[in-house]
């Protein structure tokens, strides 16, 4: 897997400052995607064992609140089977921290049967507290949206202590 960007102290995408990660590769091409170059899944550079290092080192500090996966796609099954070991990482080491994950699929794409789940989906969603689903539609974009782009995205609470597939439209 190859990844586009990360950014460090990032406070735009989730609650909190984040570590944002960027991945590379995306087969939704949505009209209109602020992050067009990242639809490349060879564009970037590759993600290494001392990249996971460096993100886990970026995420040690109390004041960080935790990840946010974006890109391209982190959802494409190719993708999925690379960051599930790091989010399997960041629970153990760091379970304190909260993941963010940005998908252009729907939730029900995800689910056993749907057209992104592979072997590792489910357990990358049992890592993830707040899934921002469905593709970046241009026509419904609206920018006082806090945590999405478009209106047709959901914003959906996943943690295990809460109620999963819970559907949240707006944070407090």
């Amino acid at each position: 897997m190859n990844y586009a960007n990360i950014k460090t102290y990032s406070i735009e995408n989730g609650t909190g400052v984040r570590v944002s990660l960027f991945v590379s590769g995306c087969t939704h091409h949505c009209k209109g995607c602020f992050n067009e170059e990242a639809w490349d899944f060879s564009y970037g550079k590759p993600f290494t064992k001392e990249t996971e290092d460096e993100i886990i080192h970026d995420l040690e500090p109390d004041y960080m609140a935790g990840i946010t996966l974006l890109g391209g796609e982190p959802m494409e099954p190719v993708n999925q089977r690379v960051l599930v070991n790091l989010l399997k990482r960041i629970r153990k080491e760091l379970p304190d921290k909260t993941v963010w994950i940005y998908t252009g699929y729907l939730y029900e794409d995800l689910l056993p049967g749907g057209r992104a789940n592979c072997e590792v989906t489910e357990e990358m969603l049992s890592y993830c507290d707040i899934l921002v689903d469905g593709p970046f539609v241009l026509e419904k974009k609206n920018i006082s949206l806090k945590f999405r782009g478009s209106e047709n995205q959901r914003i959906i609470q996943l943690a295990a202590t809460r109620d999963a597939g819970k559907v949240i439209l707006a944070m407090e």
